[in-house]
């Protein structure tokens, strides 16, 4: 997670595979330890991300997952996703991840917690600061969401341009 406002970084470090799932509890505990309370006013989250991978614009699970985090913390969420190719556009890319890899090389990644103390020590001189914590939890593959539950789910497609990339979860 990057939160442009307050120029912090937020990685979940975990040793599972990189599931939808994974990825919205991602959000959901920067939400939980950050978000709420930076935000407390909120009712509108705004992702971007890309357009493949555990959060593509084609994984039903990701929709799913977004879906209870939109009706658990009720907050309506919009997921933009970059065009297929151009993942370098998005800021988490330049502003977190040139970082923290900087901030690593030459260290041996040996276990789970060297990793998430290496990443949560990376700062840059323009105030930048990454906070990283450990997920044990487990995240398995494979798992189907069907078309019914699929069309069950209160996303409302922006109709502008490109409604597969650009859509909104709604609370109900």
């Amino acid at each position: 997670m990057y939160d442009v406002f307050n120029n912090e970084g937020w990685v979940n470090v975990g040793d599972t595979a990189d599931t939808a799932e994974f990825a919205v509890e991602s959000i959901r505990r920067w939400w939980n330890k950050f978000g709420h309370a930076r935000f407390p006013n909120a009712t509108r989250l705004m992702i971007t991300a890309d357009c493949g991978g555990s959060n593509g614009y084609r994984v039903r699970a990701w929709k799913k997952h977004l879906a209870a985090l939109a009706a658990e913390t009720g907050l309506h969420i919009t997921v933009c996703h970059y065009p297929p190719g151009t993942s370098k556009w998005n800021k988490i890319e330049h502003r977190m991840f040139s970082f923290i890899s900087t901030n690593w090389r030459g260290e041996p990644l040996t276990d789970l917690r060297t990793i998430v103390e290496l990443i949560a020590a990376t700062t840059t001189k323009t105030g930048l600061k990454i906070y990283a914590e450990e997920d044990l939890d487990f995240y398995p593959t494979g798992v189907k969401i069907s078309d019914d539950d699929l069309k069950a789910l209160p996303i409302d497609a922006h109709n502008d341009w490109h409604p597969e990339w650009n859509y909104t979860i709604n609370t109900h």
